[in-house]
C-alpha cells in the first residue's frame, strides 16, 4: 500500500468525490496508472478553480483507490482517464503549511507538486489523515 498526493484544483476535486473518481495531470492517463488497488490518495489544492481561482494550498480530500481499472470516460470533446475511488466522508478542507510535513520542509517545496502526483512518505500521510479527522488509518 502507498500513499499519494494528486495536484488538483478544487472545484475538480470536489466533482471527482460526487463522482465517487479519481482524475490527475488534466485527464492523463500515466498518473492513474501509478496507483494501485488499495493504495491511498491525497488531494492538495493549490487553487480552488483552474483558471481565475484564488490560492488555496489546503488538503481537499482524501480517499482509497478501489480497483485496478482505469477506463476513458466520454465528456464530449473531452475524454479523461479516470479510476474509483472510495473518499472518506467529513474530511475537513486542511491548510498545509499548518502540519510541519517533511514535504514542505525544504525551500521551494512547491516545485516537486507541478508534477501532479508525488509519494507520500508514511510520516507524512498519517500527519494529514489525522488532521482531516478521517477515520482512523488502518495498521
Amino acid at each position: 500500500m502507498s500513499h499519494w498526493l494528486g495536484v488538483v484544483c478544487r472545484d475538480h476535486v470536489r466533482r471527482g468525490t460526487q463522482l465517487g473518481i479519481a482524475q490527475l495531470g488534466h485527464g492523463k492517463r500515466d498518473g492513474l496508472a501509478r496507483l494501485a488497488a488499495g493504495d491511498w490518495l491525497v488531494y492538495y489544492s493549490p487553487r480552488t478553480s483552474l483558471r481565475g481561482g484564488v490560492p488555496l494550498q489546503a488538503f481537499t480530500a482524501i480517499g482509497v483507490v478501489a480497483d485496478d481499472e482505469i477506463w476513458q470516460a466520454d465528456e464530449g470533446t473531452f475524454h479523461p482517464w479516470r479510476r474509483r475511488v472510495n473518499y472518506l466522508p467529513g474530511a475537513i478542507e486542511t491548510p498545509i503549511r499548518t502540519l510541519g510535513l517533511g514535504l514542505t520542509a525544504q525551500p521551494g517545496w512547491g516545485t516537486q507538486l507541478r508534477r501532479g502526483l508525488v509519494r507520500l512518505t508514511d510520516d507524512d500521510f498519517r500527519r494529514i489523515h489525522t488532521a482531516m479527522q478521517a477515520q482512523p488509518v488502518p495498521a
